[in-house]
């Protein structure tokens, strides 16, 4: 019965099951592309971010442990002053968890968290009141009860970011779940899809390539040979534009893929912060209260002093770096205040003083006059100079030229926009990687973290103003800050 059926036929019934397994095969890996994406920025929205403030309240109140002893043992008023601190901290992660507890049991464990917190609070001020009327003995008795009370609350954090991390890892098992549904829909599928490929490639073959040849042999003979040729032309317009769709289809899954790696690496950066903090931060704050004793007792040179306070800005510089890698999943807290933008590149320039000296670079800077103040947060942009700065000296390895130019002028729809080009004479971004210079996690740095341009672009996006790069290789590489003026205390918009 088949040999019975035309050829055209044939051809048009295999070539729709094909169509059919492909577009069946293509809607299925779509909708659980879509629902692997759902549940990923479920996780990153929910799960990561609970997460992240489950540890900040357990962190905070690991800080808080010690703070009495050392009052006990040399009676100095600052440690109740850092106490306070790490309290308060403690209290406004706790406002944060119950933002994001989402079940029953994550409510109840914040409840009696904080229903141990404040008899443990009362307890350490039963205490203190104690070592401060010099009734030691009492105090130091009454500090040993409540240390149990502070490790069940410890507990109590602890198992409320157990609970969060089983949300994570029930989304994990659900991703996995649909991935296997995925496969096993591949696999049933191919088999079919293989002895269809395989009947029309036999048909193929025997019903139009082998009359092919033979009408190649036959040369003009057949007068009816050319409506056969317009067959195969057609035919050969249909392979083509199905390779085609091919390529768009790779193309495709290879965005995809990219996709899914890039969103993997931000819900790393959330779990992986909580750690970040407790490893660097707590070094940074002992360095930085050993540097504010030493500036208190020594006398210093006014060369010293000046040596000391770039130090000190140096670690503050670090702690910012933290900060913002910490922060990287959702937008920095900017504090506006009215700022010019000269004054925040002469800041740059004097805090990177020593280190363009180190990398032997010279900094130029063009300014007419300063330019007009802008709505916006000083450390921030401060972070974005210093970065574009830092990047085009490690460009310069044998040192070399920095160019700053201040300007003014008008740009739609922003309006008056103050506008910082900063320029270098190194050796330039090539071509295929410029524009991949502000993605996260893209670095041409075996040490970088990829993060510092995305940083600095998404900083002046939301100052309301762009970051742009513009290098050709061998020449040199300019970034350009444009923002938007403060006008009669208002956004200029057009």
């Amino acid at each position: 019965m088949f040999r019975q059926i035309a050829l055209r036929t044939k051809i048009f019934l295999i070539l729709a099951a094909l169509v059919l397994i492909t577009v069946t095969g293509s809607g299925l890996t779509m909708s659980m592309i879509y629902r692997i994406g759902s549940t990923l920025t479920s996780v990153l929205d929910t799960n990561v971010v609970a997460l992240n403030v489950a540890q900040g309240l357990e962190t905070s109140l690991v800080m808080q442990k010690g703070f009495l002893t050392y009052f006990f043992l040399d009676g100095d008023a600052a440690w109740l002053k850092q106490l306070d601190q790490y309290q308060e901290a403690f209290e406004d992660w706790l406002r944060k968890a119950r933002t994001t507890a989402y079940t029953l049991e994550q409510r109840q464990i914040l409840n009696e968290i904080e229903s141990k917190y404040i008899r443990y609070s009362y307890g350490r001020d039963q205490v203190l009141t104690l070592y401060k009327s010099g009734d030691r003995e009492e105090g130091f008795k009454q500090h040993r009860q409540i240390r149990n009370e502070f490790f069940a609350i410890r507990d109590l954090c602890e198992k409320y970011k157990s609970e969060h991390e089983k949300s994570i890892r029930a989304a994990r098992k659900e991703i996995r779940s649909e991935f296997r549904f995925v496969n096993i829909m591949a696999i049933t599928a191919m088999p079919g899809a293989i002895l269809l490929g395989a009947l029309l490639l036999y048909i193929l073959f025997n019903q139009v390539l082998e009359p092919i040849r033979q009408l190649a042999y036959a040369g003009e003979k057949d007068g009816k040979s050319g409506r056969i040729v317009d067959e195969v032309k057609a035919l050969s317009r249909r392979v083509t534009s199905l390779m085609e769709d091919v390529d768009q289809t790779q193309s495709e899954l290879q965005q995809s893929r990219e996709h899914l790696l890039q969103t993997e690496k931000l819900a790393m950066v959330g779990k992986l912060a909580a750690g970040v903090a407790h490893t660097i931060r707590n070094p940074l704050t002992s360095v930085k209260m050993r540097l504010f004793s030493m500036e208190r007792s020594l006398e210093l040179s006014p060369t010293q002093k000046e040596d000391f306070e770039v130090i000190s800005d140096e670690i503050r510089h670090i702690d910012t770096i933290v900060r913002n890698f910490l922060e990287f999943s959702r937008p920095p807290k900017l504090k506006i205040q009215s700022v010019s933008p000269s004054d925040v590149v002469d800041m740059a320039i004097q805090l990177l003083r020593h280190r363009l000296e180190s990398y032997g670079v010279e900094v130029e800077l063009y300014r007419q006059r300063r330019l007009p103040e802008i709505e916006g947060d000083a450390e921030q942009l401060k972070e974005v100079l210093v970065n574009l700065i830092v990047n085009a000296c490690e460009a310069m390895t044998d040192g070399g030229k920095i160019m700053i130019r201040e300007e003014e002028g008008v740009a739609d729809p922003l309006g008056r926009v103050a506008v910082i080009r900063l320029s270098d004479n190194g050796p330039g971004i090539p071509v295929s990687l410029q524009d991949k210079v502000f993605q996260p996690f893209f670095s041409t740095k075996e040490e970088g973290t990829g993060l510092g341009l995305s940083i600095a672009a998404r900083i002046i996006e939301d100052h309301k103003g762009w970051l742009n790069v513009r290098s050709k290789e061998g020449k040199g590489t300019t970034f350009t800050i444009t923002l938007p003026c403060k006008e009669d205390g208002i956004w200029l918009r057009s």
